[in-house]
C-alpha cells in the first residue's frame, strides 16, 4: 500500500469513530502537532485512541470530504472538511471543521502528523 493509499483509507467514512480500526493505522510512536482555533495540542498514540472513543460517544457518522491530496515520498498532505451526524440529531449532517494535515508515514503507519484546523 502506498503512503497516499494508507492516508486515504484512514479518512474513509466513520473510521475515526472505531477505535479498533484507528489503531491499525497508527504507529505506536505516533505524534501529532495540532494547531487549532483553540490553540496548540500535542497528541500521542494513546491520546488519539482516547479522542476516537470520545468522538464515538457524540457522533453516529463521520465523513471527510477531501479536496486535495499530495504525496511526496513518505509524506502525504491532505486538505479536507470533516462532517458529522450527532447522536441527538442523526439525520442532519453538520460541518465540524476544516483541516489541513501533513502526514509522515513510517513502517506503513501514520507516524508524524502536522495538522491545522478551523471550526466552521
Amino acid at each position: 500500500m502506498t503512503p497516499k493509499e494508507l492516508v486515504l483509507d484512514f479518512y474513509k467514512s466513520d473510521v475515526i469513530l472505531r477505535k479498533n480500526e484507528v489503531q491499525e493505522f497508527l504507529h505506536t510512536d505516533l505524534v501529532i502537532e495540532w494547531n487549532s482555533t483553540k490553540g496548540f495540542v500535542l497528541l500521542n498514540y494513546h491520546d488519539v485512541l482516547n479522542l476516537t472513543e470520545e468522538l464515538s460517544k457524540a457522533y453516529v457518522r463521520s465523513k471527510m470530504r477531501i479536496t486535495h491530496v499530495i504525496e511526496e515520498g513518505n509524506m502525504v498532505s491532505v486538505r479536507y472538511s470533516h462532517f458529522v451526524k450527532t447522536i441527538e440529531n442523526p439525520r442532519e449532517e453538520m460541518l465540524l471543521a476544516h483541516f489541513f494535515v501533513i502526514w509522515e508515514i513510517k513502517d506503513g503507519k501514520l507516524y508524524r502528523g502536522y495538522q491545522m484546523s478551523q471550526f466552521s
